[in-house]
């Protein structure tokens, strides 16, 4: 397919789009959900977008949703094979440069993937797919020298490399810069010790787009992003790690596990994301070469900062299509539903409510383009994304718990997707940033945030 980039008078091909030409931005906006077509007036998307978004629904339908469930039960997915298919696409790269195999769209365009991946019947898939498209790898493609970007970029944008991001340790989450983790120069190269936890993707991830301190300076200006290879790792029981005394969430620095190398934990048993493998790291003199930095040194954590802007605008794309389809589950499930002579959906509290849900879903939606328009015009939306952040974290929360309720006892087993939805969207409130930290970074904005304390 050829892909006309705006304002640039070439074309670039995407593989998996038909091969035939788009037709020209249009001032229409299409939000596919696994529902329907919703159509408003917004002047972020247009025919190309929804032509991606198409592409990506196929894929959906054909070879992910057919297997949601029997991932969910097994607790796992085969990443490999699910992005090697959106390689295969095209759909891994949509911002990334051309001569590593990406299609340099602007960001608008990964924000409407994001929402079509909403409509995988999980949030583990749709959350793993980020981590490969918007949490690893927006530095690298950004910042990263031509070694690392042919090394690990371009097979990531092929799919044949899965990737993770290293940031969060058991005594640093949101608090970024309170890592602990050294990356420690001799010579050419950089001896790696620490320990990272909650990795998305961890066990089966091929690298790690990792955060670590190079220096002893200040913590704002002490960190490096680096790529890191995973394939010195092996995986550890969590009863042998238990014995060893890894399994220990306070720890502040890795234990030695008896040889160099990269340690990987079983799986983190989590209360939702059940088919996302998520992995507690140990690097225990790792050895990478010194080039390995991405960017400049001492820039990570800056670099770490921007990356959480394009991941947190994921995750609120991500939410909108499943708010959506627990809403129109709800009403059908309602409609048929009888208590007392009626439907459930008939009761004036029940659709009320619905309505006042799809309303926020909406005016979230809104604030999201808004957000992505001024992203892309290049102007500063921490604020803005700060917003769409809290807000879509709670929104969902208040989604899935008010939709399950009207689903009574049945809401309440494991065989509906509004009790899955309401286990894995929990996780939006905590992960990129908490709630808390969301609330503190629009404080600062207003000029409501107390000094720290001397």
């Amino acid at each position: 397919m050829m892909l006309v980039r705006p304002g640039i008078n070439k074309c670039i091909t995407i593989s998996g789009f038909g091969g035939r030409a788009l037709t020209k931005e249009t001032k229409k906006c299409f939000s596919l959900n696994s529902c329907h077509f919703k159509v408003s007036a917004c002047p972020v998307y247009g025919e190309d977008h929804r032509e991606i978004q198409n592409t990506l629904k196929k894929i959906i339908d054909q070879d992910i949703n057919p297997h949601v469930d029997q991932w969910e039960a097994d607790g796992a997915f085969p990443a490999k094979e699910v992005f090697k298919k959106l390689g295969n696409a095209g759909l891994l790269g949509i911002t990334k440069p051309t001569e590593y195999g990406g299609s340099a769209l602007d960001f608008s365009y990964s924000v409407a993937a994001n929402e079509q991946l909403g409509a995988v019947h999980c949030g583990a898939v749709p959350m793993a797919i980020a981590v490969q498209t918007d949490m690893s790898t927006p530095a690298l493609a950004r910042a990263g020298n031509d070694r690392l970007k042919r090394e690990f970029l371009a097979p990531s944008i092929a799919g044949d490399l899965v990737s993770c991001l290293g940031v969060s340790e058991p005594g640093a989450g949101s608090d970024v810069a309170s890592i602990k983790t050294r990356a420690e120069r001799k010579g050419d190269d950089l001896i790696i010790n620490g320990q990272k936890m909650w990795i998305t993707n961890g066990c089966q991830a091929d690298w790690i787009c990792l955060l670590a301190n190079t220096s002893a300076g200040p913590p704002h200006r002490s960190k490096s992003l680096m790529c890191v290879p995973m394939d010195t790792k092996v995986v550890m029981s969590s009863s042998l790690l238990s014995l060893r005394g890894f399994w220990n969430l306070g720890m502040t620095k890795s234990i030695p596990c008896g040889s160099p190398g990269i340690t990987i934990a079983k799986r983190i048993d989590k209360m939702g994301m059940r088919s996302s493998d998520t992995a507690q790291i140990f690097f225990e003199d790792v050895r990478v070469p010194a080039d390995s930095i991405i960017g400049e040194e001492g820039m990570g954590f800056t670099y770490q900062m921007q990356q959480f802007q394009e991941e947190r605008m994921a995750g609120i794309a991500l939410s909108l299509a499943p708010m959506d389809l627990i809403i129109n589950q709800t009403i059908e499930y309602a409609r048929q539903r009888q208590a007392f002579g009626r439907s459930i959906l008939d009761n004036q509290v029940v659709h009320f409510t619905l309505a006042e849900l799809q309303t926020e879903v909406e005016l979230l939606r809104s604030l999201l383009y808004r957000a992505v328009e001024s992203y892309v015009a290049g102007q500063d939306v921490t604020e803005l994304v700060s917003m769409g952040k809290l807000k879509s974290g709670r929104l969902v929360r208040e989604v899935s718990d008010k939709c399950l309720q009207f689903w009574g006892g049945m809401g309440f087993t494991n065989e509906v997707l509004v009790s899955r939805m309401y286990r894995d969207l929990r996780l939006l409130s905590i992960g990129a940033g908490a709630d808390e930290v969301m609330l503190g970074i629009i404080c600062k904005f207003m000029g409501t945030l107390p000094a720290p304390a001397r």
